[in-house]
Order: structure tokens, then sequence, then C-alpha cells
């Protein structure tokens, strides 16, 4: 396989990632390659274990388990994964919503861990999703945990919309990070996903510095403002825990 080839792969790859379930004509905008290219790619990526068509779209496309496997065998995110499922675990019989741990990833979350509520009604997200932080309670909360100069470096960006309720503006993103701060704990209210609402904490290292993030979500009909401080406290203590574990 040349370079080229190889390349072009790992830019379907990580799209799909980005962007799933995704089809083939949305993939090839968004990539930028020929459109033989893509189908190429995701050929070739499906037939060795990579990506698979989704059950209820076949010409939509994810990520396969093994995808996830790989990345979630990364020394450190493996060690906090690992670290933190007991205290996850607790945390999702507490509040019996769903629990996401994720890790940072260039300028991005990662989820790599994700503990399902019992109610039918859910948040879903797959493994290996790739997650802004403006928009999420995970990033807002790894956010507040970071230094002045990353937020500032952050702000900097464009900040895309996830959905109507995502915040766009710099300085009210500022303001929110501040009183995350204060509190210990995020509340993302469909700003990554409508109707979903989430609350957010950040997993620190020995040195201070954020690591990863641990969320509550669920849908805003169940997530109501009454639940924010209990749900608030329980995410801020159980990354507290993860944090002096690891």
């Amino acid at each position: 396989m040349s370079t080229n080839s190889v390349v072009s792969a790992f830019q379907v790859l990580e799209t799909v990632a980005r962007l799933q379930p995704v089809g083939l004509s949305e993939l090839t905008r968004a990539v930028g390659l020929p459109k033989s290219t893509v189908q190429r790619c995701l050929l070739t990526l499906h037939e060795i274990g990579w990506l698979r068509p989704t059950s209820a779209q076949p010409t939509r496309w994810n990520l396969t388990y093994r995808a996830f496997s790989v990345g979630s065998r990364a020394g450190d995110h493996q060690l906090m994964r690992e670290t933190a499922l007991p205290f996850l675990n607790e945390l999702q019989l507490d509040t019996t919503e769903t629990i996401h741990l994720a890790a940072p990833d260039g300028p991005e979350l990662v989820l790599i861990e994700r503990l399902d509520t019992p109610h039918p009604l859910r948040a879903f997200m797959p493994l290996g999703s790739r997650i802004p932080l403006h928009a999420s309670a995970t990033g807002i909360a790894f956010l507040a945990a970071s230094t002045d100069d990353y937020v500032a470096q952050y702000l900097s960006q464009h900040l895309a919309p996830q959905t109507e309720h995502t915040i766009t503006d710099p300085d009210r993103l500022s303001e929110t990070i501040e009183l995350v701060r204060t509190r210990g704990y995020s509340v993302n209210e469909q700003g990554l996903n409508a109707g979903i609402t989430a609350l957010g904490a950040s997993i620190v290292n020995a040195q201070r510095e954020p690591i990863g993030s641990v969320s509550i979500s669920g849908p805003s009909s169940r997530i109501t403002a009454d639940k924010f401080a209990r749900f608030g406290c329980a995410v801020r203590e159980t990354a507290q825990r993860i944090s002096a574990a690891l």
C-alpha cells in the first residue's frame, strides 16, 4: 500500500470517528478526496474490521470496537479508565443515569468509557466519539481545570455550534468557565445534543493538570434544575476520588 493510500485511509477513519454515523456523500465532502477513493477506503477499512455499516442505515458508517480497543490501550488513558471504573459504577448506581469518561486528544476529548442507564430513554454516544470542549459538560469542566493561557488559546478559535444551545460566544464561555472553577462542576443544557443535559467534572493528575473528565448525562426532561446541585456534587466527588486514586 502506498503512503498516499495509508494517509487517505487514516483521513477517512478519523473523519468517520468525528461524524459517525456518516454516509459516503457527506464523508467525501468532509475529507476532500475523490468519491472513488473514499469508497475504496471505506471498503478496505470494513474488510479489516475498523468500520461497519450501521444496522439501521446500511449506507452510513460507524467505527467498530476494534478502533476503540486500539485507542483505549494508550497507556495513560488505559490506566485512568481502569482506575476510574469502580467509582463510575458507584456514580451510575447513585444517579441511575448514563456516565461518561473522556480523555484529551488534541483540542478535543475522546469518549473512552460509558456506563449506560437502565432507563429506556437515555443519552447515547458511541465509544471513541470526539467531543468538542466548548459544547460539552466534560469539555467545559476540562477547560475550567486548564491554565488561563490554554483557555485563552482555545477561546481564540472558532467555536462551532453543535446545537442552538451551544455556547459559541467567547465571553460567555469564559464566564461559564469561571463559574465551574468556583463550584467544581459544569452544567451543559443541550449544548452537545438536543434534549440532553449533562453535568461534568475534571480529573487531574498530581500536578493539578487536567487529564480527563467524567459526566452524568440524560434527557433534559429527567435531569432537571432541581437535580443539578445533587448531581453536580456527586460528579465532582467522583472526579476527586479518581484523581486521588491515580
